[in-house]
């Protein structure tokens, strides 16, 4: 008798691996594939709709999005937060896609982007220094979040409303 040898793919032998009790894991690289799919319904092979719009078209759509994700977490319903969570992702991969064609960025960029942000507004996390003792409450963070945001804007050489936050 002979041994014969069978090569899985990885999502088989993990699917046979988890534990009942553990749901499977979902596809490895989710967002390349959005990002796969998008460039797909711009395409000239894609949707007629799709390829029609503009960041400024777009506009509407994502505040839409931005509201009906507020009205998900008011009403505390999970189920509908995730679906808007995900219709707000399709407005920031449209407008990214629409970037990347134009030759400005893409998303991998804007990843890239919010990565380095968030690491460089929370050295008190990510960076062995003074800051991780100076940071003792969330109101700490807060003015450390803003000094930092100031020091971004002056070296940047933009201005943001005091309203925002990001």
């Amino acid at each position: 008798m002979s041994i014969i040898r069978v090569k899985l793919a990885k999502r088989d032998r993990e699917s046979h691996m988890t534990p009942p009790s553990m749901p499977s894991r979902p596809d490895p690289a989710p967002l390349d594939k959005l990002v796969e799919i998008m460039a797909t319904l711009r395409s000239t092979n894609g949707c007629p709709w799709d390829r029609e719009q503009t960041h400024e078209s777009l506009k509407p759509y994502l505040l839409e999005e931005c509201y009906e994700v507020l009205e998900a977490l008011d009403a505390q319903e999970p189920v509908s937060l995730k679906e808007e969570l995900g219709d707000l992702l399709l407005q920031i991969l449209f407008h990214a896609q629409i970037a990347s064609e134009q030759g400005q960025f893409d998303f991998a960029e804007v990843c890239d982007t919010l990565a380095r942000k968030l690491i460089h507004r929370h050295p008190h996390v990510f960076k062995v220094d003074s800051a991780k003792t100076r940071i003792q409450s969330a109101s700490d963070v807060i003015q450390q979040w803003d000094r930092l945001k100031r020091q971004e804007q002056t070296t940047n050489g933009t201005t943001v409303s005091p309203e925002g936050d990001s």
